[in-house]
């Protein structure tokens, strides 16, 4: 291979490296490593309207989409095998997308910068596109405020 296609590939792989890391900054600007310790996280609300970060659940990193109007945390499947957890009955569920089922669990605990709550009540929800939908049953421990694009989570004592 001639020495200048190989410049002309390792450019094109660092540009495709280069959009690849705006969008994702611009898609999820709220990474674990950046959100602090503090016990009040501030969250930057992604291009596309929503509040997106990376949490610890049960000690792993996952992605989740904070989501005030959902009742529950809700799990996929796929993080659900990933973090090991087990159901414990199923429900019936009323989503956006229709009723669906359900399976109960709990989480040991879920850490957005340094807010953490701990036995938090949660569903697998095999159907769930993403990884996790971070609801009421977590943020009904905070007090949450919206503001021109910033959501300010803060750990409440009680």
């Amino acid at each position: 291979m001639p020495q200048s296609r190989i410049i002309l590939a390792v450019v094109w792989v660092a540009l495709a490296g280069g959009i690849y890391f705006l969008a994702d900054a611009a898609f999820n600007p709220n990474k674990a490593g950046t959100l602090g310790e503090e016990r009040t996280v501030v969250l930057q609300r992604g291009i596309d309207g929503h509040y997106r970060a990376e949490a610890l659940i049960n000690g792993h990193v996952v992605n989740v989409m904070v989501d005030t109007g959902a009742t529950g945390v809700a799990v996929s499947q796929k993080v659900a095998d990933k973090l090991g957890l087990k159901s414990q009955s199923a429900i019936r569920t009323r989503t956006a997308n229709g009723d669906a089922v359900a399976y109960l669990t709990r989480l040991d605990s879920i850490r957005i910068g340094g807010v953490e709550a701990r036995n938090v009540a949660a569903m697998i929800t095999p159907g769930l596109g993403g990884d996790v939908l971070l609801g009421m049953s977590f943020l009904a421990r905070m007090d949450v405020r919206l503001y021109k694009g910033t959501m300010t989570i803060k750990q409440v004592e009680g």
